[in-house]
């Protein structure tokens, strides 16, 4: 019973402090990581020095005189062989109160078993915490995914696949910023908390900020304000931040995810094409050493040129719909109706055909794939093509039927961004529009006048799912919300 093994070791935690062995002394300062000394080993040189290595024990085989205890560190495992007539009297105290899931300082000298396993001949082991609560069974490791998601730390204390999902994820947000600090763009960070919601068409989540007496929202995009500061001189700038969306749960959306958004001045959706296809593919040869993976068991090769896949086209192929036919929400539903898809009512065109790309054409995008040229309601902050006014500069991009890039040449004629935004304001939801006010500082920064801008935004989480071949978003996110329990 798990109370019994908590009582236990309850009891050796006492046992130690009777003894004056402190089960959680301040600090402990090692020489060596486990992999440090495991590097060692194995280049084979002679006479190592004593090391001092610390980790969790994860495995401890008593063999009557000798032990051999598995010790596990952020680096990696390394086994402790241990004669007990070797240690000290402190240290065979330790030993005797020792449980799996305790964290413990040793040293002693390096060396190769005869089995080629990469050991360390302990003379002193330090208690340095003990654990009072048994970590999952060994065998079977943490299997429960609501647990997994809700006690990360023994998901990856238990399961080593997951702690290289989030290594990996650390290497992929550090090569997004050195490639983009790279090309000359300067990392910035705006507000989180905005008196108005916008950038984006999401039902905010609201908050009150009792300092300035009013209703605040968590953005839902880093947009408008990163296009201020183009505005203001700077002529390429990005944010890595979190982004709120009041919205569903499913395995390709949380409410709070991150986002890399950067802009360029001077540039258009071609420049911002180049430089997905070039970041991306970069990241997953750095680190998948391929610019194939596996996800969802298909094999994706992300090897540059990517596909171009003009939206208009992929739409009456594979959903028989031209949208350029049916220029308004009722004609088009009309058309739905007919082919016997189901039809909310309430949906603005842009919704309609939103819902016609995500149910027709994205299952259809297995290879790297850049969808281009939308339809300017879907689109209200983007520029129209100088041919087409209907038709604007934007693209998305997908891998693994997920969408991982968006990005626009951006609008920068304000009299024409505030004739959308107040058609935009027709056809959100009252949810949507939080408090329903456009944001006139926006407007008014627009007015100064911003350069030709490019535009990019990429969804960092759904990027980690697909270098990492997981299929839901909670896997990737550390720490996902869950309701509590009752």
């Amino acid at each position: 019973m798990k109370e019994d093994i908590i009582r236990s070791r309850k009891e050796k935690l006492e046992r130690l402090k009777l003894k004056g062995i402190p089960p959680y002394p301040l600090s402990y300062h090692r020489t060596h990581t486990n992999e440090q000394v495991v590097n060692m080993i194995l280049e084979g040189k002679e006479d190592l020095p004593q090391v001092r290595v610390s980790g969790r024990v994860m495995a401890h085989r008593n063999m009557g005189k000798v032990s051999f205890i598995d010790l596990v560190d952020g680096s990696q495992k390394i086994q402790l062989y241990v004669k007990k007539e070797h240690l000290s009297e402190e240290s065979g105290e330790v030993i005797e109160c020792l449980d799996l899931g305790d964290i413990i300082g040793a040293e002693g000298r390096p060396f190769l078993t005869r089995t080629k396993e990469p050991s360390i001949d302990t003379s002193e082991i330090i208690m340095l915490a003990k654990s009072l609560q048994p970590l999952p069974e060994k065998w079977h490791g943490l299997a429960d995914t609501e647990k997994r998601y809700r006690q990360r730390y023994l998901d990856i204390i238990s399961n080593p696949e997951v702690k290289d999902i989030f290594k990996k994820r650390s290497q992929i947000v550090s090569s997004v910023r050195r490639h983009l600090d790279e090309r000359g763009f300067l990392e910035v960070e705006t507000q989180i908390l905005q008196p108005i919601a916008g950038g984006a068409s999401a039902r905010p989540f609201i908050t009150y900020y009792n300092a300035l007496d009013q209703n605040f929202y968590l953005r839902i995009a880093l947009e408008l304000h990163l296009k201020r500061l183009i505005v203001a001189g700077y002529d390429r700038v990005y944010e890595l931040g979190r982004v709120f969306r009041n919205e569903g749960i499913d395995t390709r959306h949380n409410p709070e995810f991150t986002m890399l958004e950067c802009y360029q001045a001077y540039a258009d959706y071609h420049d911002m094409m180049q430089l997905v296809e070039e970041m991306v593919s970069d990241i997953v040869r750095e680190i998948n050493h391929s610019y194939q993976i596996e996800f969802a068991g298909r094999l994706i090769d992300f090897e540059p040129p990517w596909k171009r896949l003009d939206l208009r086209q992929a739409l009456i192929d594979y959903a028989g719909i031209d949208f350029l036919a049916y220029p308004d929400a009722n004609s088009l539903k009309q058309e739905m109706m007919t082919r016997g898809f189901e039809v909310d009512p309430q949906k603005s065109r842009g919704k309609l055909l939103d819902e016609l790309l995500s149910r027709f054409v994205e299952p259809e995008l297995w290879q790297p794939t850049f969808l281009l040229d939308y339809p300017k309601d879907m689109s209200p902050l983007a520029k129209a093509k100088p041919d087409d006014p209907q038709i604007v500069e934007r693209f998305e991009s997908f891998a693994g039927c997920l969408e991982i890039a968006n990005a626009f040449t951006e609008l920068n004629d304000p009299l024409e961004q505030r004739e959308r935004f107040l058609e935009q304001l027709k056809e959100v939801t009252a949810e949507e529009q939080g408090d329903g006010r456009i944001d006139e500082d926006f407007l008014n920064a627009l007015e100064h006048g911003m350069p030709p801008t490019g535009g990019l935004g990429i969804g960092i989480d759904r990027l980690v799912m697909l270098a990492t071949n997981q299929q839901s978003i909670r896997e990737v996110i550390l720490f996902p919300q869950l309701k509590e329990k009752g």
